[in-house]
Parts: structure tokens; C-alpha cells; sequence
């Protein structure tokens, strides 16, 4: 079945879905785009850079002018629509509160995007500073346009702050770089910080269908300025296992759907490895003299973006002030913080809405005191939700200070043990490219959310997945920070992925209860899992092959979490070679570039974990009272 017919069907239910829904959400909103067409009024400006570049910015101001407001800015590649003086947004603050605590809202087409002129760049290289006087990058467009603001936008106070999800927490972040006097409260929210470890790439593996269906119409070049999204192919596989597999190799994108015609989709097939070309889009080096405060917000079930906030907490509290770096991570899918109620995912329930907790106590105290002048919300370094036991923990930092450290051995007969076992054990699968283990028992395009908790009973029971499981818990146990993974492996061919999942098995039997719950009853929740593309195991810059059936370290480590696997759960992780659709198949037959591998390059393999005295493969990690 073609893509198009594939899609065809699913449109149309999504579209009239979407009309039924609009119609409710119309209803529900309205209150709050009324508010806004009765409070303020909005003003459209092209606004200057230092190399005659003009960008277009949609400026909201209060209509009282008796007083005056600070700014709140946020920088775009994704549209200030609607555009015209006469067109209102139905929402200007990260929520209704802002609103109505009165600020001056601006939003900004970026470089090269939409209304702006100029060319756009994906994750821009920050180098302005390097390349002498008049040259631009991110930074430097966001200083001209807040130095442009507070000298031409009426009854504003001197003070700015920003704000964005993802993409635009990116420019968030870039807006700390050599920032403006009048830049005085940054909150990147789920920033992308590193693309090769963020978004479509982990540690190295590509995550197929976030590429594929984003850069389908983001990436496509404008020739001119316009309003409109540019035409991508504006269908939707509702199958996503079924089409990616039917796809076959990477490098049939560009002959039956890109055409070539996507630049940076191009670009980042032609560099597969960390080299200069990713290292000169990290913007975390960048990052180590932030002068306005600043709140990072992340979830710790955001599938696009979780490296990003906390490797950015971690750069900026390394370099910084740390009393200004402040940093809160929820129960949260991307951008469920500012937009959902943030009280559940999936099959996972965290028992109370801490979307609007976070707003509430959080966003709008953390902006009304640098910007106004407010009380001092008193925000911990680190407010972290803990997931297990559904509460909110503040910390003065993160990874916490006061943890002890635990390890588990991976063993014989599926175990995890306290204690490295006697003997030379292994554990050994087949990994078939043709048959991938799926990311999800749930059929969906492959870029969802609800997986990230995912009862993970499907996978388990497949033969080409390792389980390995701790006894019942006596107490509680919280683990806190990452998790680091040192494993023996080996391969029949010469190259693999590692997949590892860090898994909380709940009770068949609630022990004060002789009810069987048939939701929880047995859960294996997902609480973390990672991957690491066996040629990057030493490397991210210089990938090698393995040596056939030779036993090699594999070293990476699992994102954060602050879990508890409470009493009577068990700890469980498991181990597997694919995750298909969300990462791409790996051919397991070595090939310089994965991009260009051909069909007679995937093929079947054996692969092993070793045990025991000799190879002690294990899992470690910090654990908190």
C-alpha cells in the first residue's frame, strides 16, 4: 500500500474528529480570546538586525496604559500566527494567568522563517562573536530585537523576559549568550540543546518517524517570505511499524518522498558521526555565562526533547551562579506543563493536576519577581517530581549530594543480584532486522507519548528480548540522578544496538488487598529506557565495528529519573537490539554510513550478554531516602 492511500483514511477521521473537538475547545476558549481582544492591543513591526535583516514581530500591549509592564518574548521558527493587526491570538502567556497579570507579549518569526527575511538555519552554529562585527547567529538577533523593544515599544518597563517549548526553548536559551542589560528571566523549556543526543539521534541512533514526518513541511526552503506552512505530503500513516518497514533503507526517503528536496534532512545524512558539523550546533559550551535567571522546565516523559533540559540545567549550574539556575521536572510529556493538566499518561495516574500546580506556585511567581518586582518565590535549585510516590521534591542540587550508590549484577536464570555471580554465564537472543521489536504494543505512527510508560508485558515476552528481575522489594528504594549501564556484550556479526530499559513490575496481588486490579495487577511500567549504537560505544566521533562473537564493553548510561520502586514491586530491566519505528533499524552488518546501507547489508545475528566473575555486566546507580 503506497503512503498516500495509507494516510488517506486516517485524515479524514482525524480531520473530523478535530471538527468535533474544535468545536468544544471553542467553547472552553473563548472566555480566555475574549479577555485577550478586550485587554490588549496588537501592533505588527519589522524590526531591524545589525546586517539590515528585518524580522517579523507581533507586539500584544495592555490597554491600560497607566502603568507600565515588562516584556515577555518568545522567538519562533513556528509561526506568530495569526497574522494581520486585526487577528488575535486566542492565548499569549504560557497560561490565562499571565494574561491577566498584564504583561507586554511579543512573538517573533525567526531568521528565514515565515514573515522574517533572511536564510534559515537549523541549530544555527552561535560563532557571531567569532566571525567580527556584523555578523549574526541566534544570539545576536535576539539582542537586536530586545534593544529595538525597550527603545520603540510604548509604556514598557526595561525588563524582558522569554520563554519557549522546545524549539523555541532553544532560542530561549541562545537569548543568555552575550544577553541584553534589559534580559533579565530566561525559562527554556524542553530546549533542544544538542541534536545529535536530542530529538533525532540517541547516543548516535536516528529516531526515524520525529525526523521523517517533521521535517516533511519544516524543512521544506521558502523562496519568499509567506504566512503559510510550506505543502509537505499532508498525510498520515496510521501505521507506522507497517510503513517504515515497508520503506526499507534510509535511503529510500529520498527517492520515493524527498526528492532531495529537504536540505538539512540531507545534511544530517551526510554526517552521521558526531563531527564538526553536529559539535558546532551544541549549544551547551555556549551556555556558561547566562546572566539573567533562569528556570529550566523538562518532563520526565517528554520522548522529543529530555536530554535537552537536563544537560542544559547542568551546563549553566556548572558555570554560573547557581543561586539564578533553577530547574523543575514533572510527570510530563512535551509541553504537557503549560497545555494539559499534567495528572496522567497513559495508564500511568500521578494524582493531582501538577500542570497547574507548577503555574500556580512556579512559572508566573518565578517571572512576576524579576520582571516586577514581586516576592521572592524562594524556588529550590531543583523542584523534582517523584514519580512511584506521586510527590513533588525540592533539592539545593542536582543529582542530589546525600545518596548512596547501589549496583546490581545481571545473572543467571534472569536475575539481578546484589552480588556478582560465580561463573562465566551469558544470556543470548536473535536479533532480526525483518522483525524488529516493536517501540509500543499500540499501533501508531511511532512518534506518540503514551509509550514512555508503556506496560512493557509485550516486549518481555518475546524471544528476542532479555528480561533480568530483583526479588520483591523489602522497603522502598528512590533512585535519583541517572543510571549507569556497564555491559558485556557480544554480536555474531559486526554490528548492533543496544536497548535498555529500566522497568517498575508491580504486584500481581495488592498485599491489603485480595482484589486482583487487572490495571495494575503486574504492571510492568516503563520507567526509563536508552540505547546506544554499538559503533559509537567508545566513540561518538569515531565509530569501529565489533569483532565477531568477541565479548566488548558497552558503557552508556539511561537519563535521569526520581523513581521509587516501592515495597513489593520488583526491579527489572530489559535488554534488546531494536525499538522500531521510534529508532531506526540498525543493518547489524557494518557499513560506514547507515544512511547509504543497502537491503543485503540487514541481517540476522546472535547476540549475548555476559554474566559472571569475567564479565560482570551490571547496572548502577544512586538511591535517596
Amino acid at each position: 500500500m503506497s503512503f498516500k492511500h495509507l494516510g488517506q483514511s486516517l485524515l479524514v477521521i482525524c480531520l473530523i474528529g478535530m471538527s468535533f473537538a474544535g468545536h468544544a475547545f471553542e467553547k472552553k476558549s473563548n472566555a480566555r480570546a475574549d479577555y485577550i481582544r478586550a485587554n490588549y492591543t496588537k501592533f505588527e513591526y519589522k524590526i531591524p538586525m545589525r546586517d539590515g535583516t528585518e524580522l517579523f514581530t507581533a507586539v500584544y500591549s495592555p490597554n491600560d496604559t497607566s502603568k507600565t509592564y515588562p516584556m515577555m518574548m518568545q522567538r519562533t521558527p513556528y509561526r506568530v500566527a495569526p497574522y494581520g493587526s486585526d487577528q488575535y491570538k486566542t492565548r499569549l502567556g504560557p497560561d490565562a494567568q499571565f494574561e491577566k497579570e498584564g504583561f507586554i507579549f511579543v512573538f517573533q518569526d525567526v531568521r528565514g522563517k515565515f514573515l522574517s527575511q533572511g536564510k534559515y538555519v537549523n541549530m544555527r552554529p552561535q560563532d557571531a562573536h567569532k566571525r567580527g562585527k556584523g555578523a549574526v547567529d541566534d544570539a545576536t538577533d535576539t539582542y537586536d530585537t530586545i534593544d529595538w523593544l525597550v527603545n520603540n515599544i510604548a509604556n514598557n518597563n526595561g525588563k524582558v523576559g522569554m520563554w519557549g517549548t522546545s524549539y523555541p526553548g532553544y532560542y530561549t536559551s541562545v537569548a543568555g549568550i552575550n544577553s541584553h542589560k534589559a534580559l533579565k528571566a530566561l525559562s527554556p523549556q524542553a530546549p533542544i540543546a544538542d541534536w545529535f543526543f536530542d530529538d533525532f539521534h540517541r547516543n548516535g541512533a536516528f529516531v526515524v518517524p520525529m525526523a521523517f514526518l517533521f521535517f516533511d513541511t519544516f524543512d521544506k526552503q521558502l523562496d519568499k517570505p509567506q504566512a503559510h506552512w510550506p505543502k509537505g505530503m499532508k498525510k498520515v500513516t496510521p501505521d507506522g511499524y507497517d510503513f517504515f518497514l515497508k520503506l526499507g533503507p534510509l535511503s529510500n526517503v529520498n527517492k520515493d518522498y524527498f526528492k532531495g528536496e529537504r536540505p538539512f534532512w540531507n545534511e544530517l545524512t551526510e554526517h552521521p558521526n558526531y563531527d564538526d558539523y553536529w559539535q558546532s550546533r551544541n549549544v551547551l559550551p555556549h551556555l556558561n555565562k547566562v546572566k539573567p535567571a533562569t528556570l529550566v522546565v523538562g518532563g520526565w516523559y517528554d520522548t522529543e526533547d529530555l536530554y535537552g533540559p537536563l544537560s542544559t540545567y547542568q551546563a549553566m549550574s556548572k558555570s554560573n551562579k547557581k543561586e539564578h539556575i533553577k530547574m523543575i521536572m514533572g510527570p510530563w510529556y512535551h509541553g504537557q506543563w503549560n497545555r494539559g493538566k499534567g495528572g496522567s499518561l497513559g495508564e500511568a495516574d500521578f494524582g493531582f493536576d501538577t500542570s497547574k500546580w507548577f503555574q500556580k506556585n512556579v512559572l508566573l511567581p518565578f517571572f512576576n519577581h524579576h520582571l516586577k518586582g514581586a516576592k521572592d518565590p524562594k524556588l529550590a535549585s531543583a523542584t523534582m517530581f517523584e514519580t512511584g510516590s506521586n510527590r513533588w521534591r525540592k533539592f539545593e542540587s542536582w543529582p542530589p549530594k546525600k545518596a548512596s550508590e547501589k549496583s546490581y549484577y545481571l545473572g543467571a536464570k534472569q536475575t539481578l543480584n546484589e552480588r556478582v555471580q560465580d561463573g562465566h554465564g551469558f544470556s543470548d537472543y536473535v536479533s532480526d532486522p525483518a522483525k524488529p521489536v516493536p517501540h509500543s504494543a499500540n499501533i501508531s505512527r511511532g512518534w506518540d507519548k503514551p509509550y514512555m510508560v508503556e506496560d512493557q508485558r509485550f516486549s518481555a515476552r518475546r524471544p528476542d528480548v532479555l528480561t533480568f528481575e530483583t526479588p520483591v522489594m523489602e522497603e522502598d528504594m528512590t533512585i535519583a540522578g541517572a543510571i549507569d549501564l556497564n555491559l558485556w556484550f557480544s554480536t555474531s556479526q559486526s554490528a548492533a544496538d543496544v536497548v535498555v530499559k529500566l522497568v517498575d513490575v508491580f504486584p500481581a496481588i495488592d498485599e491489603n488487598s485480595d482484589k486482583v486490579d487487572k490495571k495494575t495487577g503486574n504492571r510492568h511500567e516503563l520507567v526509563r529506557w536508552g540505547i546506544m549504537r554499538g559503533r559509537f560505544r567508545d566513540s561518538m566521533s569515531e565509530p569501529k565495528p565489533f569483532v565477531s562473537n568477541q565479548p566488548t564493553a558497552v558503557n552508556f548510561e539511561l537519563y535521569d529519573v526520581l523513581h521509587t520502586i516501592k515495597r513489593g514491586h520488583k526491579l527489572q530491566i530489559q535488554i534488546q537490539s531494536s525499538m522500531f519505528p521510534f529508532i531506526d533499524r540498525n543493518p547489524q552488518k557494518y557499513v560506514d554510513n547507515i544512511f547509504n546501507a543497502k537491503e543485503q547489508d540487514f541481517v540476522k545475528a546472535t547476540h549475548k550478554i555476559y554474566h559472571g566473575k569475567q564479565y560482570p555486566s551490571s547496572i548502577k546507580f544512586n538511591f535517596i531516602k
